[in-house]
């Protein structure tokens, strides 16, 4: 399989004389039906050279996520990312984020990745974007209940960060996690059967 870069889309003809803003994730074209065996064996063999071109981007996390906790056991199809396979992470100090509907709001400096990959029916792969949400001080952005997000490009390229450069691109990001509610503390949780201590490959 051949690993393939990331090509930003073009505007359409009417958004050229404004700032492209998505309405979502880039949807991959005819994604391919992986096993978990499958995904986590890509997963492998790409990891080492999606950190390093994430790691341009100058993010400290983009450097450092790989190797704080890893919540779910194996990359899993999110519907909610373009259809790509993604995994998550947890910095220290979000660890509780492994307790999933538990665990309560999370505290400033809590940090989740989640890098993710696509695969193609006909059997191409491409590095995907890595997500970050940062939990930034009371006040930050109370309406997104503080939390920053930061979009990495497979080029190392920053798409965009809450409050920061092309803040306007990840705002579907506020939009979509708010929908999981403030008792959620706008989190979403890694599907049951991929979680850790759950029943899907322990890779841990």
């Amino acid at each position: 399989m051949a690993v393939l870069s990331w090509t930003p889309p073009a505007p359409a003809q009417d958004e050229a004389s404004s700032a492209y803003r998505p309405q979502g994730h880039f949807r991959v074209e005819r994604p391919a039906d992986l096993t978990d065996a499958e995904a986590l064996s890509i997963y492998r063999r790409i990891l080492d050279d999606s950190v390093a071109v994430y790691r341009l981007s100058g993010d400290p996390s983009a450097a450092r996520y790989r190797r704080w906790l890893r919540v779910s056991t194996t990359p899993y199809r999110s519907a909610t990312h373009g259809e790509r396979f993604v995994s998550n992470y947890a910095n220290d100090i979000g660890r509780a984020y492994r307790a999933f509907e538990t665990a309560g709001p999370m505290p400033v400096g809590a940090i989740l990745a989640k890098d993710s990959f696509a695969v193609t029916a006909r059997g191409d792969v491409f590095t995907g974007p890595l997500f970050l949400m940062e939990k930034m001080a009371p006040g930050f952005l109370p309406e997104a209940r503080d939390w920053r997000y930061s979009m990495i490009m497979p080029d190392g390229s920053l798409f965009g960060q809450t409050k920061g450069p092309g803040s306007e691109q990840v705002a579907f990001c506020i939009t979509c996690h708010a929908t999981a509610g403030d008792e959620a503390d706008h989190l979403f949780f890694v599907p049951k059967q991929y979680r850790i201590g759950g029943p899907g490959l322990n890779s841990q």
